[in-house]
């Protein structure tokens, strides 16, 4: 059955069409990107495969006020992307550092709301999710949005299934530069969980090898248990997974509350 739910999320990922979920930093940027319909992001930080986005959703951080904050409000479909100068699109700010650095420019359409926000229940930092319009709109929370690997869709959705929350692609600061992205992160009571799904093609070389083994250690020593499953193990006994997930879970006192 999970070979076919592999499969099945597989072949669905193929088809989707691509949205972008953008950040609206400031305020005063939304009666523009409204009026002018238009949104950039800086090429160096964009997703990978950011010039193919068809569609864009838009969230709102703590910046804004009660009724737009920590969620997913907005949406528009992309005309065309191009990539031009910082100054071409804020030429009122000509000494901003950023000032010549390359942008993506995302040429909207009509701006519409959504039928359904998507709030950021835990109110974490989000960066720019590259997801799907079609998850635009069947996701009820930010965490249902991301599209990242069919091992962790299915790891997700049976986390949802046994009332789990859990932050996916949650990046967490080791010492003063190093940076890890965790494919789940779980918050108890008294600790917390890095969840991973290790697939065969990134994580059974030598060198992918000792790359985890440095990355596990810093983050226990930062305080995270950290779990990893394979492909082989979530597709065949997913079931012993989660034994092992829960328990960790009930020793920790519980899963936090996002209320």
């Amino acid at each position: 059955m999970l070979a076919e739910n592999f499969n099945y999320i597989f072949r669905n990922k193929m088809s989707k069409h691509t949205l972008l979920v953008g950040i609206v930093p400031r305020k005063n940027l939304w009666p523009k990107i409204q009026k002018e319909k238009w949104y950039h992001v800086p090429v160096e930080k964009a997703p990978a495969k950011t010039e193919l986005v068809e569609y864009l959703g838009f969230y709102f951080p703590d910046v804004f006020d009660k009724e737009m904050r920590y969620q997913v409000k907005y949406y528009a479909k992309v005309k065309k992307v191009t990539v031009v100068k910082r100054l071409e699109l804020f030429p009122e700010e000509s000494e901003d550092e950023s000032a010549n650095k390359d942008y993506f420019k995302f040429h909207l359409e009509e701006i519409k709301q959504l039928p359904q926000s998507i709030p950021n229940l835990g109110r974490r930092e989000i960066i720019h999710i590259l997801t799907s319009y079609e998850k635009l709109f069947s996701a009820k929370e930010i965490n249902d949005l991301y599209d990242i690997s069919p091992l962790e869709e299915i790891m997700y959705w049976e986390m949802k299934k046994r009332k789990i929350f859990t932050e996916r692609q949650f990046y967490v600061k080791v010492g003063e530069k190093e940076f890890y992205c965790l494919d789940f992160g779980i918050f108890c009571k008294r600790g917390k969980i890095d969840l991973e799904c290790d697939g065969a093609i990134y994580h059974t070389s030598p060198e992918a090898l000792a790359k985890d083994k440095k990355r596990n250690n810093e983050l226990t020593n930062y305080g995270w248990c950290v779990l990893r499953f394979s492909g082989e193990e979530i597709n065949k006994s997913i079931n012993d997974c989660f034994k092992i997930i829960e328990r960790n879970i009930e020793s920790l006192g519980g899963i936090l509350s996002v209320s």
